[in-house]
């Protein structure tokens, strides 16, 4: 299972738990036992400690949904990021293809038109994954050709 999926399952899990223990149902039980108290100060505690939990509650549900928003938004780009996505796409493809003129350039041409605003955005609502689907293999096809200038240099030093 990706790590992506794994922190979705705890979020959800610890989202889970926190909601069964602040049921309103348990809330008022607690408020119940404490109105039953005679001391005053006791009652007073039991308050204080309910109200404490719900505020700790609270910030426990605010870090949860900031950690979701958080793995959301890696897996979502907005247009004015997808245009300069594909700005700066089109600037490494037209230096990659000088660099490698064997290439076809036609490839070139399809894989730009298909980083638009339009096109990522409806991929991104089935499912697409930008960073596999085009970083990954950017990063790859610039790695294998940095790793053969090293290579052509050895070979130049020999």
């Amino acid at each position: 299972m990706d790590y992506a999926k794994e922190q979705l399952i705890e979020l959800g899990v610890s989202l889970s738990s926190l909601a069964i223990k602040s049921t309103a149902s348990t809330i008022q039980k607690r408020i119940s036992v404490a109105k039953t108290k005679k001391d005053d100060k006791k009652t007073i505690e039991l308050y204080d400690e309910i109200v404490n939990e719900l505020i700790e509650e609270r910030a426990e549900a605010i870090r949860i949904a900031q950690s979701y928003k958080t793995e959301i938004e890696k897996y979502e780009i907005s247009d004015i990021d997808i245009q300069h996505l594909n700005k700066t796409i089109s600037t490494v493809l037209d230096i990659l293809k000088d660099m490698s003129p064997n290439i076809d350039i036609e490839s070139f041409k399809k894989f730009k038109d298909l980083i638009s605003v339009d096109t990522l955005k409806s991929m991104q609502l089935l499912g697409f994954n930008y960073k596999k689907a085009i970083g990954e293999p950017l990063t790859e096809l610039c790695s294998s050709k940095i790793s053969s200038w090293g290579k052509n240099n050895k070979k130049q030093v020999k």
